[in-house]
């Protein structure tokens, strides 16, 4: 595929999404599979979507001080494909020039080409002037999130979770203990250990052979917060709740060495093929899936069922904007108002399905005190049966990974 192509499919990708028809991960996908395109094609496209979505109102703002006047939707995104190229990616200026002014409609193919050959020679001035922009157009948040995070955290540490998001993640992995052939670590000189056990960074590509035999599993270790609290044993009966894709599963079934129960459902029947399919792969065999919403009443079948129920509940993913890199963007403030409904009602719908005795852990990757400690509070309030033991929560900027939030709640009475 040429690399022109390359260009309009990013150009397509933004037109999608500003529409609201996917995420960027899944857009990166359709155009690959549309365009057929090779390995590199494909991850120039999933570089330069990327870069465009996590420095929109940068970009906007060069493009405002480059050309004045309006610009239809289409030759904006084309703008910010070109520039992304020369000012954030370090693509060759003739290369970045030339296929972006071609993979335009030849009526708008002049005005590209001045406004990228400007660029070029303000590269300097655009970049020394961005250092005194507000923190919403430096950092490409929306100003309602700063505003609200400055209040949370301080302008210092607002700033600095501001840059951590604009941050290309880390491919990090766990090896995955329940594999018939495990890795070896120190085989492997791809493996960068993070200090902590199990988890690893890869210093290049992975090795789709790792993937395809379930030997590792790509997770930040934030996520191991949520398990670790709610200590699943061999041989318990144990409900994950809002279970797909499967990554806290696989780590509760690892736990839980393969022995005993783990019941794993989630409100999308859409999410439970890959739900199982990432579950077989790891050779996890101790698990049943299930299609339910737990908004709605739990069966009876499963009143007081559960030694122990994880629910990683939906949420804003405010902690993880780093690697959802479109979040920011559609992420609203009534959302924030919202959600707290909708998880406490799964929470409410839950805790009738723990055995006296039991744990519950609930889990969020936000780090929005609504969804996590006000709201576990509140609920404690008003369940005096429950009690919260121990909760811990993952900020990126502070502890060098996702954020998230875990409460550790137990049922009166003796299992």
């Amino acid at each position: 595929m040429t690399e022109k192509n390359v260009r309009r499919a990013a150009v397509s990708a933004l037109r999608a999404w500003s529409k609201g028809h996917l995420y960027a991960d899944s857009l990166v996908e359709r155009q690959a599979r549309r365009n057929h395109l090779s390995t590199p094609d494909r991850a120039l496209l999933n570089s330069i979507l990327l870069a465009v979505l996590r420095n929109r109102s940068l970009l906007d703002h060069w493009i405002g001080m480059l050309r004045k006047g309006k610009l239809d939707h289409e030759t904006r995104d084309i703008l910010r494909v070109g520039i992304c190229q020369l000012l954030l990616l370090g693509i060759p200026d003739h290369a970045a020039v030339n296929e972006t002014v071609n993979c335009a409609r030849k009526p708008v193919r002049g005005l590209i080409n001045a406004v990228l050959r400007r660029a070029v020679a303000a590269r300097k001035t655009l970049f020394s002037e961005s250092e005194s922009l507000r923190a919403s157009i430096r950092f490409s948040h929306p100003e309602w999130l700063c505003n609200r995070w400055t209040q949370q955290f301080g302008r210092a540490e607002m700033e600095s979770l501001l840059a951590w998001n604009n941050e290309p993640a880390p491919v990090i992995i766990r090896l995955n203990t329940l594999a018939s052939h495990p890795l070896d670590p120190a085989k492997e000189a791809q493996l960068i250990s993070l200090g902590l056990e199990g988890y690893y960074q890869l210093a290049g590509p992975l090795p789709r052979e790792w993937a395809e035999s379930g030997q590792v599993y790509i997770q930040d270790p934030s996520t191991r917060n949520a398990v670790e609290l709610l200590d699943p044993q061999p041989g318990e009966t144990v409900l994950d709740a809002c279970a797909a894709p499967g990554g806290k599963s696989s780590l509760v079934a690892a736990a839980m060495n393969n022995e005993g129960e783990l019941l794993c459902t989630d409100s999308s029947e859409k999410r439970i093929p890959r739900l199982i399919e990432n579950l077989a792969r790891q050779q996890i065999t101790n698990t049943t899936t299930e299609q339910f919403d737990w908004t709605e009443p739990a069966p009876q079948v499963w009143k007081s069922k559960f030694d122990r129920i994880l629910l990683d509940v939906p949420c804003s993913n405010s902690g993880v904007m780093r690697r959802r890199v479109d979040a920011r963007w559609r992420l609203k403030p009534e959302q924030l108002q919202g959600l707290p409904a909708i998880q406490r009602l799964i929470l409410e719908n839950a805790l009738p399905c723990l055995k006296p005795g039991g744990r519950l852990v609930y889990s969020t990757c936000s780090l929005e005190p609504e969804e996590n400690e006000d709201l576990i509070l509140s609920f404690l309030k008003d369940f005096p049966e429950a009690s919260l033991l121990e909760s811990k929560q993952s900020i990126p900027f502070r502890d060098g990974f996702d954020g998230s939030y875990a409460a550790l709640l137990s049922l009166e009475g003796s299992a």
